[in-house]
């Protein structure tokens, strides 16, 4: 698979990841099976992505824990790993950007993916107190003594996001984008993109609903944290019903799935250095791999852009 370069560290990672929120993350998804979590990124692993994006907050810790154990069958050098952390709390959505805090993360992390650097830290989540420039001052530290390769920031304003690269030191951003949710692209895509920070979006699918697999009449099961997520709203489904039948027809042409076709045309923007789909089964991870395999036309990709018309 071609890579893609975060032009500030020489870290090449592949246009398309694995977002690890399904490996241990048992307070985000029911009747999770750890053997197949751990499957899933010796799969991805084992067919060229290199890039494997997790978090503390993905099963608090548990998710990184599991990582770590696939790792040691490899070769780290070829891996790409990037972990997130912010929450102070097991439970509610508290949250801190000290520099004591993410320092001791840092360290915290490293044990759990055993592990002695990460590639990619990313502040998870902006707190309301620290000043975002200490809070990127004490990466820098760490980065300066190898314990991390990259440093990035993660659902952070575009006003955060530039108080934090105050001194150009943030490398990385992960935000949320996909094609129900364009808020991002004149804003902080267009900064990253001039500053020649690397951007990943999350949630590129929609959870699920630019897959084809949801549509105004497909429920889901209950207990999935996505039930609140507004890309399930009655607009948006709306929205999906009507694109569908396009999708359908570009994926069958190109013989790929629906989610392949709108990965694809993330890929084919300047301002998305990679695309981090989750998956619950390795057939998935397989089939991701699909939309790397082909190039939409100008008039399709087109066609896309305005069925999911830019908020």
């Amino acid at each position: 698979m071609k890579k893609r370069q975060i032009k500030q560290t020489g870290i090449e990672i592949s246009q398309i990841g694995l977002g690890a929120n399904a490996v241990g993350g048992h307070n985000l998804y029911p009747n999770l099976s750890e053997k197949a979590g751990k499957h899933l990124v010796a799969t991805a692993i084992e067919n060229d992505i290199n890039l494997i994006d997790t978090a503390y907050r993905y099963g608090n810790g548990r998710s990184e824990e599991l990582i770590g154990e696939v790792i040691q069958n490899y070769d780290r050098s070829k891996i790409i790993l990037a972990t997130k952390a912010a929450h102070t709390d097991p439970v509610k959505d508290v949250f801190s950007n000290s520099p004591e805090f993410l320092t001791r993360s840092v360290f915290e992390a490293l044990k759990r993916l055993k592990t002695d650097y990460l590639d990619i830290f990313y502040i998870h989540f902006p707190d309301e107190a620290t000043d975002k420039r200490y809070a990127i001052e004490a990466l820098q530290k760490l980065k300066d003594n190898g314990l991390i390769r990259a440093i990035g920031v993660s659902n952070f304003s575009l006003q955060q996001l530039k108080e934090a690269n105050f001194e150009n030191q943030v490398d990385i951003v992960e935000d949320k984008y996909n094609l129900l949710d364009r808020g991002n692209e004149g804003g902080i895509m267009s900064y990253c993109l001039e500053r020649n920070i690397a951007f990943i979006p999350f949630f590129p699918l929609a959870s699920g609903v630019l897959s084809g697999k949801y549509n105004s009449k497909k429920q889901l099961e209950n207990g999935d944290f996505r039930s609140d997520l507004t890309y399930f709203s009655k607009e948006n489904l709306h929205i999906v019903d009507t694109a569908i039948p396009y999708l359908s027809s570009l994926a069958e042409s190109y013989k790929v799935s629906i989610a392949d076709i709108v990965l694809n045309w993330y890929l084919m923007r300047k301002d998305i250095t990679s695309v981090i789909p989750g998956a619950k089964n390795f057939d998935q991870v397989l089939s991701n791999l699909n939309s790397t395999k082909f190039v939409l036309t100008e008039k399709e990709w087109d066609k896309i852009n305005h069925l999911f018309p830019s908020i």
